[in-house]
């Protein structure tokens, strides 16, 4: 049931869920299926978390639509769907045709197969088929269990030493889709990159919007209580035991929590030192955040249409890769999102381009009013500027652009220090541990990067159902065998 935003809540539920990202909506979706009466709180006006889309220009029927989250996934998202959502929206998931990157070091376009990089890194690159099989052998066998010293930046000096141009060809798409760095672990770029190279790179076909309505929909015929505009201010603890949450000086009873919410306003915000031990807190102030974006969005006027050149882009000016340059306020890489009429064929809107820059939040946190601006002004400028030398013309197509920041992503998504993508590798396991702190609370936020993207998002959550109703059926069974 879709709740308004004046009802009051007086029933108590199995399982409050905490935020509607992928990892939200998954886990409150299996755990209705599997016949758990599931409470689903949004703080923003609308579900879906990072994977959301916005409009521009009502005055002109709200013709401009953006996508915030790059679209590209592993195939291994239509399983996912299909087993945990619907056939209908597994069946909306369609694989990329083309992935261009343009750098001074390389023009290359791929199908982001693992047949295909394979060709490419020998053909183009000069590498041995050995040395690249045994390269990605290693990537296939990583593991939770490895020396997380091991960081990517040894793995590519491992396989490819000195050929910064590889490491650029490798590493830059995951950067993207996850936040990979040189200094990251490097399981984080391994199991993700793995993935990738399964099938190649997949995307949704319709839209943020339509995946995220038809998910809506699941829900709601599935029994889902859903209430948006609502930030729950605390989850309640009682003896070690959570109790549900409090919305302002409302309680609403649950027997488990799910918060989709970022570990640290999780953990430091809604819990709340008191109800944790010392370790755990200690360990939990450890785990660093990781990185943000930017984003520039561009709508073209009524009429005009552009060529197809993939439906993405990594471009960068840099002679060479190296994540300073990539996170740069500069502006130094840019991945560019191409949307064409297929892309929403139900709506008037036809063509739309989105430029994705990996960012550092304290580089726009301490600006003045003044300084921000300008800084927001150049990055619209700079993917203008690039998008031209991509498209020539294009500029004079456009007739909308904006731009979203750190601070964007901060405000509507409350994640801490406005990260796009969760936190560093450490998080995972002080997420997965604080059922051990708060019985019957769990944590499906984006960590440990691996589990960053869609496919991640919504696994991560598909896991914490699962031992949510663990915990459930053993609590059942004690209280029937108590009577």
């Amino acid at each position: 049931m879709l709740l308004k935003r004046k009802d009051k809540i007086t029933k108590s539920y199995d399982v409050i869920v905490i935020g509607s990202g992928l990892a939200g909506m998954t886990a409150a979706n299996k755990l209705a299926r599997d016949g758990r009466s599931v409470l689903l709180l949004e703080a923003h006006n609308k579900l879906g978390g990072f994977a959301t889309w916005f409009r521009r220009n009502a005055e002109k029927g709200e013709k401009h639509i953006f996508d915030i989250s790059l679209h590209g996934f592993p195939v291994g998202m239509i399983k996912t769907c299909r087993r945990h959502w619907s056939r209908e929206i597994a069946d909306c998931i369609e694989r990329v045709d083309k992935i261009r990157f343009v750098n001074p070091q390389f023009d290359i376009s791929t199908d982001f197969t693992k047949e295909d990089y394979i060709k490419i890194l020998v053909e183009k690159f000069g590498l041995t088929e050995e040395e690249v099989t045994g390269f990605f052998k290693e990537l296939r066998e990583m593991n939770f269990y490895d020396d997380n010293s091991f960081k990517n930046a040894d793995l590519f000096e491992k396989y490819f030493p000195g050929r910064n141009d590889v490491m650029r060809f490798l590493l830059e798409p995951m950067a993207y889709a996850n936040g990979s760095t040189l200094e990251d672990e490097a399981i984080t770029f391994g199991i993700v990159f793995s993935n990738f190279m399964n099938k190649g790179a997949y995307i949704f076909r319709g839209g943020t919007d339509k995946l995220i309505g038809m998910m809506r929909d699941e829900l709601v015929s599935n029994g889902v209580d859903i209430k948006l505009h609502t930030l729950v201010n605390e989850i309640s603890v009682e003896d070690g035991v959570t109790t549900g949450v409090k919305i302002g000086d409302d309680h609403i009873s649950s027997k488990t929590v799910i918060s989709n919410s970022s570990l640290h306003n999780t953990i430091f915000k809604m819990v709340g030192e008191k109800n944790l031990s010392s370790e755990y807190v200690e360990k939990a102030r450890e785990v660093r955040i990781n990185t943000s974006s930017c984003q520039v969005f561009m709508g073209l006027k009524d009429g005009e249409s552009i060529p197809n050149v993939g439906e993405l882009i990594f471009y960068s000016d840099s002679d060479k890769f190296d994540t300073e340059l990539l996170l740069s306020p500069e502006a130094h890489s840019q991945t560019f999102s191409i949307y064409y009429p297929d892309m929403r064929p139900h709506l008037p809107q036809k063509y739309a381009i989105v430029s994705s820059m990996n960012a550092r939040y304290d580089d726009w946190a301490n600006l003045s009013p003044e300084e921000y601006e300008k800084r927001k002004d150049f990055i619209i400028e700079k993917a203008l500027l690039t998008i031209e030398k991509l498209i020539p013309g294009v500029r004079d197509k456009i007739e909308h652009v904006n731009a979203s920041t750190p601070l964007t992503i901060e405000k509507y998504t409350h994640h801490h220090f406005g990260s796009s993508f969760g936190t560093k590798f450490e998080g995972l396991e002080v997420s997965k541990d604080l059922t051990k702190e708060v019985t019957g609370l769990y944590h499906s936020g984006s960590v440990g990067i691996i589990m960053s993207g869609w496919l991640g998002a919504a696994n991560y959550g598909v896991i914490q159902a699962h031992d949510l109703n663990t915990y459930l059926d053993k609590k059942n069974s004690e209280e029937v065998n108590h009577v």
